[in-house]
């Protein structure tokens, strides 16, 4: 039997995408084990899917001063260590690798052992762990064009992100019976990431007046952030966060506005959702999603809205301009060469299966 190693953590977002290829795994017959930190949110998603898994202490990657900056060093090595034991015991014949500080360990140990490591980076930009990661890569898939000139020319593939197949069956109806829709107007869905947004809930909000008239709007806020008195206004229905619903309520909406996550970004490419993103400022961040941003408008995929140019007005406007150019967004997203990205990513994982030494 074929084996493989997932790894990747940290955040949601270096775990989701590795969660989209287990089906496809599965079917080809691949054992599948998952490593990841000792306590982190990877080893809480995964426990829903029947997987093996192992976690090897790690330590964040900062490029920043901090006390534990003096001693995470310590569990990175042993995280290695013991990444190498479990690795030596599982005998994998690739490992995966979604990124997050908690991949680098693995990807070394793995590297150490001559196990063909393949890694995937979400932002145009490589992150510090993936930077590390790199040299000991075998194929290193990525998102976006212009990041293919930022790596090894011999490693890089514009592959996108994988997307769970669940989101191509939602139910339209389903959604509108849930939000209390009706089909007479289209549909807005907000998604401020998967904490939510302020900026972007409090310019919705003070919006609602003049989107309602043209629009029904269904409002990802955030954990904690259901405004209360808001709960009846028609045509506006809010949800702190969907799990198997979010499907449904993918197929009902006609726009999305969206924070510009690597991985979010990639759903509504690969759903062709006419999107309006509003990235994570600079002050906030490391910039990622701004360049994320910029490379999809660039490509015709996406219309884009500043953090600091986001108010009511500048938001309504923009709304009114996605919708009657939708169908212009929906063509080019159609040519687009970054999806499929997890039959591609599983063919690039299946060579290096067949060509290992």
């Amino acid at each position: 039997m074929k084996k493989i190693v997932l790894t990747g953590g940290g955040t949601a977002g270096h775990v989701t995408p590795n969660l989209a290829l287990l089906p496809k795994l599965k079917e080809l017959g691949y054992d599948i084990t998952y490593m990841g930190s000792l306590d982190g949110i990877e080893k809480r998603l995964i426990a829903d899917f029947d997987i093996p898994y192992y976690g090897v202490p790690v330590g964040k990657l900062r490029r920043y001063l901090d006390p534990k900056n003096f001693t995470d060093p310590f569990k990175v090595i042993k995280g290695y260590s013991e990444a190498r034991k479990y690795l030596k015991e599982i005998k994998p014949d690739v490992v995966f690798s979604k990124g997050g500080y908690v991949s680098v360990p693995i990807v070394r140990a793995a590297a150490s052992l001559k196990i063909p490591c393949i890694i995937h980076e979400s932002d145009l930009t490589p992150g510090l762990a993936n930077k590390i990661c790199i040299p000991k890569a075998q194929k290193i898939c990525c998102n976006f064009p212009e990041t293919v000139s930022k790596l090894p020319k011999n490693k890089a593939e514009l592959t996108g992100s994988p997307v769970r197949a669940e989101l191509f069956n939602g139910d339209a109806d389903a959604a509108r019976e849930m939000c209390g829709f009706n089909k007479d107007k289209p549909v807005i869905m907000v998604i401020g990431g998967s904490m939510g947004s302020v900026a972007i809930n409090k310019a919705v909000r003070k919006a609602l007046p003049e989107l309602l008239k043209e629009f029904q709007v269904v409002h990802l806020c955030g954990n904690g952030r259901i405004d209360n008195l808001l709960l009846t206004t028609e045509g506006y229905k809010q949800f702190e966060y969907l799990k198997g619903e979010l499907k449904d309520v993918m197929a009902m909406s006609d726009l999305v506005i969206s924070r510009a996550g690597a991985n979010a970004i990639c759903e509504l490419l690969s759903l062709r959702k006419p999107n309006l993103l509003i990235p994570l400022s600079k002050a906030a961040s490391r910039g990622d999603q701004i360049l994320n941003a910029n490379s999809f408008e660039a490509q015709g995929y996406s219309m884009v809205l500043s953090e600091e140019d986001l108010d009511e007005i500048s938001l309504v406007n923009k709304v009114h301009e996605l919708y009657e150019s939708k169908d212009k967004y929906v063509a080019a997203m159609e040519k687009s060469s970054q999806i499929n990205a997890g039959d591609k990513i599983i063919a690039l994982i299946e060579d290096a299966v067949i060509n290992r030494p």
